[in-house]
Parts: structure tokens; sequence; C-alpha cells
């Protein structure tokens, strides 16, 4: 949690994005995910549930502050939903890094394999922010050098190996 506005403090000015905004978009986005929960299309419940349910959260958690305070932070909510800016598509191309990132992180836990491949083809082809995609393309080619050390240090490899010895 919280990953994706660290995430957006790294906007350089050259990004031509108001970074305080992207950072206000993510830990809005969040708040909706804190009541409802990080609904992946893996969890089952559609789109249309999921929307409801997290426009429930937001005007919970709106009338819990002031009135100005709760129409920004429903707005901000409103912005992301509805990608209405390129700030509000910027934080969403962070969401799906921080998806197949933390699918990355799970796979290494279970040494370098690659189990969760299908969160990382879910995302294919749908990264717009030029940044992101850099990102994206780096944690590819360092899940792809994780997978394939992992797999020349596997115990099975190392009984391939002393087989052919055994053989020769």
């Amino acid at each position: 949690m919280y990953r994706m506005a660290v995430m957006s403090m790294l906007i350089t000015p050259q990004e031509s994005l108001d970074r305080n905004r992207c950072i206000k978009i993510a830990l809005v986005h969040d708040m909706a995910e804190c009541i409802v929960g990080d609904l992946t299309p893996w969890c089952g419940v559609p789109k249309e549930e999921k929307h409801k349910l997290e426009e429930a959260a937001m005007k919970r958690l709106s009338g819990l502050v002031s009135e100005e305070t709760g129409k920004e932070l429903f707005e901000l909510w409103e912005e992301y939903e509805y990608q209405k800016s390129d700030e509000a598509r910027f934080v969403k191309d962070l969401d799906r890094f921080e998806m197949i990132l933390q699918a990355y992180e799970y796979e290494k836990q279970q040494k370098g394999n690659k189990g969760l491949q299908e969160f990382f083809e879910s995302t294919k082809g749908k990264f717009k922010h030029p940044t992101v995609q850099g990102w994206v393309e780096g944690l590819h080619q360092v899940r792809n050098e994780s997978a394939e050390s992992s797999a020349q240090n596997s115990p099975h490899n190392e009984l391939k190996e002393d087989k052919v010895q055994e053989s020769s």
C-alpha cells in the first residue's frame, strides 16, 4: 500500500505531469482499496460491482472529513476512476506496474518460479506512459534473468549434470 504514491514522487519536470496531483490521486485510490480490498480480475467481482463498492467506500470516507476536503477526495477518486486526466492515466499505469512488481516479488519468494505469468500477460500492451514503460521493460529483464539464474542453480539441473558426468 502507498507504493504508487511513492512512485509518483519519482516524476520529473520533463514528464509534464502535476507530481502532487499524481500523489494525491494515488493515495485516494488506495483509500478506497483499504475498505474494499484490492480487487483484481481474478477475484471474480464484476467491474460494475467493484465500481459500486469503491464508490460507496469513497462516499463514506468523504463524509468523515470537512465538506471541502470530502469533495476534493471524491473528485480525485472520480478523476482516477474515469481516467479524466494525464495524471489519472499515469497513476493507472502505476497501479498496473505495482501489480506486476508485486507478482514478481512473490515469484522471487518461490525462487524465480514464473508461476504468476497471468498477471504479466494481463498488462501486456496496456502501459501508456514512457517512464512506466521503461520500468516495465526493466522489470521484465530482471525477472527473466532471475528465472534463468534460478533454473541454472536448481537441484534438478545439478542432478542432470551429475547423470551426464556418470554416463561419460
